[in-house]
């Protein structure tokens, strides 16, 4: 194509730690609230870490067929929820046609809990008793193709999977896939729930996670010296991304528009960063040349920042080296502080909240940030949000395996 089309975001849904829909965890986050809590699902005596960043009150019959409902990992539930919020948010679809509106709602994990609960009901009684469900209520791809399904949406069907940049990947893919004609809109974004036995214990065995049992709202600390590991969180969130001029021409509501896409490896090891942020930077560096935008034009980054000792820092550093003497007056944020780490999701929930700090010029805070530890000298949101003005936020999501995505949203003129 001699000219890329732009890409807008119409439509936001959100099934958080911090609440049930967009406009609740927004709340939650601007006030600096904590999701976490200590786990009740399951019995954590014997576990290290016994607390999670959980999703409250979740009702799936509220917004999913009882049927498909007992039939789907939980993992799916929220990202079919997430999707009916954008989707009603959005109210695109009668303007378009079923092959012209795609899905990408990815997970870094998928169905955990029921392949754990499966292979637990294959050894003790054996594997008659399988449900015909097991595999297609628990594959990763089952998110999207459950949206699909439910919508009759016909164009471009795929999930991302890159551990803790899925989401990321899936909204960048899906607003190039809008740019080069290929779809109108996309339905992009990520759900992930594997907050269960095997997976809390497989995180503990990598010394990933926080053991701040006596005070989980205080355990995810990103920058604080006295971080000791993630907190695992779980939720969906999930944008609709519509190309332009068909949303001005059917007079959406247009939240942002998609401006920068970088992505990046750091080819290093299998769970470590680079110690000198060489995929990081790339990824950053790509995103701003993908946006035609200065370094001086993003007044906000919504960081990885996971609150793991090594991670934080090669993150900063990072960002001091791609924005060098700007890098001074950008306002720096981790919202897993309050959220957790919802690994596959992690990207979509964070656009999220980068496309809500431009539609309010405010910027959520990182929490529980008492003894920094930021030798990059960052302008870190400590503790309480802050007002200004902010026309374009860059959203960065590093995974395992050295994958790297930086996004950047922009307000739309």
């Amino acid at each position: 194509m001699d000219q890329k089309r732009r890409v807008v975001v119409t439509g936001l849904g959100l099934i958080s730690p911090l609440g049930n829909s967009v406009k609740t965890s927004w709340h939650s986050a601007i006030e600096g609230r904590s999701g976490a809590a200590l786990i009740s699902k399951f019995d954590t005596e014997n576990f290290l870490t016994k607390f999670g960043a959980t999703v409250k009150d979740f009702e799936a019959l509220d917004c999913i067929d009882p049927k498909e409902a007992r039939r789907t990992d939980l993992f799916i539930q929220y990202g079919t929820a997430a999707a009916i919020e954008a989707i009603n948010d959005s109210g695109f679809l009668e303007f378009y046609q079923l092959e012209d509106i795609g899905v990408s709602v990815s997970s870094g994990i998928g169905g955990l809990s029921t392949i754990e609960e499966n292979a637990i009901i294959l050894k003790e009684k054996g594997p008659r008793r399988i449900s015909p469900f097991f595999v297609p209520g628990s594959i990763i791809n089952m998110a999207s193709g459950n949206i699909a399904i439910k919508y009759g949406f016909k164009g471009p069907n795929l999930s991302m999977v890159s551990a803790c940049s899925s989401a990321g990947h899936s909204i960048g893919y899906s607003a190039r896939t809008i740019s080069y004609g290929d779809a109108d809109v996309m339905v992009a974004g990520g759900a992930e729930a594997a907050m269960s036995p095997l997976g809390m214990a497989g995180f503990n065995a990598a010394k990933a996670l926080s053991t701040r049992n006596d005070s989980p709202e205080e355990a995810s600390r990103p920058w604080d010296k006295e971080r000791d590991g993630f907190v695992l969180g779980e939720g969906a969130g999930v944008l609709i991304l519509e190309e332009l001029e068909a949303a001005k021409k059917r007079s959406a509501k247009i939240y942002a528009e998609v401006t920068g896409f970088g992505q990046s490896d750091d080819a290093f090891h299998i769970t470590a960063p680079a110690e000198d942020g060489v995929g990081a930077k790339l990824a950053m560096k790509n995103a701003l040349e993908d946006s035609n935008l200065d370094v001086s034009e993003i007044e906000h980054i919504n960081a990885h920042g996971t609150s793991t000792p090594l991670g934080d820092v090669v993150e900063s550093m990072a960002i001091k080296e791609v924005f060098k003497n700007s890098a001074d007056s950008i306002l720096v944020s981790s919202t897993k502080s309050m959220t957790g780490h919802l690994l596959g999701a992690a990207g979509a929930i964070e656009s999220i909240f980068s496309i809500c700090s431009i539609n309010n010029d405010v910027v959520p805070p990182t929490i529980n940030l008492i003894n920094p530890d930021n030798e990059a000298n960052l302008n870190l949101v400590a503790n309480q949000s802050e007002e200004r003005k902010i026309k374009s936020v860059m959203n960065n999501t590093f995974g395992f395996g050295g994958t790297n995505v930086s996004l950047i949203f922009s307000e739309y003129s």
